[in-house]
């Protein structure tokens, strides 16, 4: 039997508020155990949550960001459920009524297909705490630092059909709330999850199979195999005679499979009903306007842009356009050098790989867009060649100093003089005698290959500095071509 998988993605944004939704205690990773939770966050009795508007702003730029409706009018619902890092009992959500409803978003897929994804619905609502296990022996420590941090929920449609448009609509979402700057979308903070439901039905059937719920998944890499082990293990299942049951799974990565944590609740088992506590959130057409006024152009719209004005590929655009510090490295380089293929080609190529070898982000470059732009720029007036560039890029990424400075130090500037080069020439072709007759004796379109020994040659006498085009028209002129 030939089988569709299904998939729908719920993703959970942290969003970069300084404070959390219903508090003002601080939101920054990394601090001791239970030293950012307040007596809100812990659920004393007789505190009341007061919500931060930086939340309803950044929900309101995702929502335009995804040509979503916005809801002028927005509540608050506890979500009941009981679990140890979650001090009230319930968790502040939305559910009828959110504050971004349906959007869409385009996927590009490696073979170039663009498919649309929808979005359900973005919701607001404060994340939970932190069980710790491994510290304790036999026992489950609780970190409320995390308890109460503003989330956006983006739910999208089931529209995913592989593992692998999954990841492609997870990298999207990642992409557009990196971009519009209402997260850092750190996964290993735990900035951006992913909960992934999944089912497998025959082809051509349309009601929906029964799914389970892959829970908290915080990488892409993970993401992928988690939904191809599931979908395996479901279609075995039913193969078998078996049927599957619907229930939350966990990932485990060790060894690359799923399991069972527990039942899948439904919406009715969590009672839901409107916070006494919080107002209704109600905007109005000129807030939302002011909070998007700033909004920068959209990873689509840019890389479009990137094609048209650049000429780039459009696999060249994707890459360059993949993060917002990426985007705006290469438009600034490629302004300050004045040749934009040179400096996409010098993004993706040394700087991407410097960056990679030392498990760097662009942000933390060493070598900044105007400094590579001053490389750039010493290519293309002929100071330096294309392969002591690289040279001087090393030095400059250790610290050495800009290009003009490196090329200064290292007396690395290019031999344009004719003259000399004319010298080095004669000096190679009299040494090289036998070389000379084969290349003259040789088939025009075998030549091209054989001058390179003469080049090369020159360029080991000149140091790498002697200019390579005058050298190959020199080159040619006196052996005859």
């Amino acid at each position: 039997m030939q089988w569709e998988t299904v998939i729908g993605l719920e993703i959970h944004t942290q969003l970069a508020t300084n404070s959390k939704i219903f508090s003002g205690s601080p939101t920054a990773f990394g601090a001791e155990p239970n030293t950012q939770a307040n007596l809100v966050d812990l659920a004393m009795p007789g505190v009341l949550p007061a919500l931060n508007r930086r939340a309803v702003e950044f929900a309101v730029r995702f929502g335009r960001a995804i040509e979503a409706h916005v809801a002028e009018r927005s509540v608050f619902e506890r979500k009941n459920y009981f679990y140890p890092d979650l001090p009230k009992g319930y968790q502040i959500s939305q559910a009828e009524l959110p504050i971004v409803g349906r959007g869409h978003v385009e996927i590009v897929m490696d073979d170039g297909e663009v498919k649309t994804v929808g979005v359900t619905r973005a919701h607001l609502e404060e994340d939970a705490g932190k069980s710790l296990h491994e510290d304790f022996h036999g026992m489950t420590g609780i970190d409320l630092n995390r308890a109460g941090t503003p989330l956006l929920e983006i739910v999208s449609e089931p529209d995913m059909r592989s593992a692998k448009e999954a990841v492609a609509y997870a990298r999207k979402i990642h992409q557009i709330v990196t971009y519009i700057g209402i997260s850092d979308g750190n996964m290993q903070e735990g900035s951006f999850r992913c909960d992934a439901n999944v089912s497998v039905r025959p082809k051509g059937q349309e009601e929906l199979g029964t799914r389970t719920e892959l829970k908290n998944i915080n990488s892409f890499r993970f993401l992928e195999r988690a939904i191809n082990y599931e979908i395996e293990r479901q279609i075995d299942l039913i193969e078998d005679g078996g049927r599957v049951v619907q229930e939350t799974r966990l990932y485990d990565a060790n060894k690359d499979e799923t399991r069972s944590m527990r039942s899948k609740e439904e919406a009715n088992d969590y009672r839901y009903f409107p916070d006494p506590d919080l107002l209704p959130v109600v905007i109005d057409q000129a807030f939302m306007d002011a909070v998007t006024a700033d909004m920068p152009e959209l990873p689509d719209v840019r890389r479009a842009r990137f094609q048209a004005q650049y000429d780039l590929s459009p696999v060249d655009a994707n890459i360059l356009t993949a993060t917002r510090a990426t985007a705006d490295y290469f438009e600034a380089v490629a302004e300050v050098s004045g040749d934009a293929r040179i400096a996409a080609n010098w993004v993706m190529g040394e700087l991407a790989a410097a960056l990679n070898k030392e498990g760097r982000d662009i942000e933390q470059s060493p070598v900044d867009a105007q400094a590579l732009a001053g490389l750039l720029v010493r290519i293309r007036d002929n100071t330096i060649s294309g392969k002591i560039a690289k040279q001087v890029f090393e030095a400059m990424w250790s610290g050495e100093g800009t290009a003009d400075e490196v090329i200064e130090a290292k007396g690395l500037k290019q031999i344009t003089d004719t003259g000399a080069i004319e010298a080095l020439v004669d000096e190679v072709i009299a040494a090289n005698p036998q070389q000379v007759d084969n290349y003259r004796n040789a088939e025009p379109e075998k030549r091209p290959k054989m001058i390179g020994f003469f080049v090369g040659q020159i360029m080991k006498k000149s140091q790498g500095k002697a200019n390579p085009q005058q050298v190959n028209a020199l080159l040619r002129e006196k052996l005859g071509e």
